[in-house]
């Protein structure tokens, strides 16, 4: 299932959706009965002054380990070999970290290129989230909860905001997980459908294969192409005014409009062919270590330039149990130069300074090796209590290093930060007030943050 496009006049369709919906129903804080009436999808005023007006979520799947790339720990080389409070063996970080940029962020020497754009980031060190298992951890990032299926962040951001062009999908999703959540980690839940996300590939599977369903018309004469879309919707109409609220009936309604709407535009924007070759080379495009992650982050860059306002790109294989040596230089290879790259062509377009750049996976990791089968592994277990993610753009300090971690690094001991707060901070950046973004849904108020969340105004430049 597909966004919905707004159209520049009111569709039939948009009409019943509001007499499907209700206008309580979409009505957030500021929202008039005739906006909500113009469509989901128009755009919409935010909450104040925003400083970001798009986003670009990097996500990566595992829990990378922050004390191999970002939070430098002195004594954790100095008691390598030692026993640690969780009775198993502290593992040196195997690389070495050196300071960069005129703000001297300590950085591993696992990220040459990233490394470069040290003044860019602001680093959070001291993130804290609910759960250190895979299945609670990454619907928490992605929807603010693990106990039900909730609307995913992007849905909530283009709920609050409404869409910027009529042509392409408010929200995209580029080889998202199959896994631990899977198409609820990018879905609208009980928001109307047309705030689900667009998804462009699958995990494991080379993003230069992926296609868009329902983008053509197959065996359809083009000069009555139009003519069955109208006859098909009429159909889906009936039989969602039977059913009611049939949410995969209006999803398949809003895919066949969006398809129709850019099966001209979309196409372009994702043919990479387009940029020249200094561009594709910056990405490290034809490189295989980076091709396909490269591909990934042009895309968005691409995306969010052409109007789209949420794009998560997602990456695999930051689980690092065992093989740590190996797998994390690895991951790191393939994401250090594309991630670089994005930060470097945002800037230089002028996209930068609006739009908000996150980096970050469920979780971090252990100072700790594992036990697994009986035998010692070179490897570290999850660690929800202090870890890593960072912020670019958007209207965040760049070249802050934010919160600290305990000296071997298990817990966040300084200016936590709460993955509740993350949220709040980021829609507050979107000018969004996180405790006004609320949706009513079976008797009571809902919003991302739930009953939680402070925005952490320290990071906001």
């Amino acid at each position: 299932m597909q966004d919905n496009i707004q159209q520049p006049m009111i569709s039939r369709r948009d009409w019943f959706k509001v007499g499907a919906c209700g206008f309580g129903s979409l009505a957030m804080a500021g929202m008039t009965a005739q906006q909500s009436i113009a469509g989901p999808l128009a755009p919409r005023m935010p909450h104040f002054a925003p400083k970001a007006k798009r986003v670009i979520f990097l996500f990566m799947k595992g829990g990378p380990s922050q004390h191999d790339m970002f939070d430098y720990k002195p004594r954790l080389y100095a008691d390598g070999g030692k026993t640690g409070k969780n009775k198993q063996t502290l593992l040196s970080p195997l690389w070495q970290f050196s300071q960069h940029g005129e703000s001297g962020q300590w950085m591993s020497e696992l990220l040459p290129h990233l490394s470069k754009q040290a003044d860019q980031l602001c680093v959070i060190k001291s993130m804290q989230t609910d759960s250190r298992a895979h299945p609670l951890a990454i619907p928490l990032l992605h929807t603010g909860s693990f106990q039900s299926i909730r609307p995913s962040m992007g849905s909530w951001v283009l709920y609050g905001l409404g869409n910027s062009t009529e042509n392409l999908p408010g929200y995209v999703t580029i080889k998202p997980t199959r896994t631990y959540g899977g198409p609820s980690n990018y879905g609208s839940a009980f928001l109307p459908s047309a705030y689900q996300a667009t998804r462009i590939g699958w995990e494991g599977k080379p993003v230069k294969d992926a296609t868009i369903k329902h983008m053509t018309s197959h065996e359809v004469v083009p000069g009555v192409a139009g003519g069955v879309l109208d006859f098909a919707q009429s159909m889906n109409r009936r039989l969602l005014a039977r059913s009611r609220q049939n949410f995969e009936v209006q999803g398949v309604m809003d895919s066949l409009d969006l398809s129709n709407n850019m099966q001209e535009t979309l196409p372009g924007i994702l043919d990479l062919n387009r940029e020249s070759k200094p561009t594709l080379d910056l990405y490290g495009i034809g490189n295989d270590d980076t091709d396909d992650f490269g591909r990934q982050c042009l895309m968005a860059r691409r995306l969010v330039e052409s109007g789209v306002r949420f794009v998560e790109v997602a990456n695999t294989g930051w689980d690092q149990h065992s093989g740590l040596d190996v797998s994390l230089p690895k991951r790191c290879k393939s994401v250090d130069q594309p991630i670089a790259a994005l930060l470097i062509d945002l800037e230089r377009r002028g996209l930068l300074e609006d739009t908000l750049v996150f980096w970050g996976g469920e979780f971090g990791r252990q100072p700790e090796t594992q036990i697994l089968s009986g035998k010692v592994a070179l490897g570290r277990d999850h660690n929800a209590k202090g870890y890593t993610v960072w912020l670019a753009g958007g209207g965040v300090r760049g070249g802050l290093s934010y919160g600290v971690t305990d000296e071997l690094g298990y817990e966040a001991v300084e200016n936590k930060v709460h993955l509740y707060d993350l949220h709040a901070t980021m829609l507050h950046l979107l000018g969004l007030d996180h405790k006004k973004l609320t949706y009513r849904y079976a008797g009571r108020d809902f919003r991302l943050t739930d009953l939680y969340g402070n925005v952490v105004h320290d990071v906001i430049a």
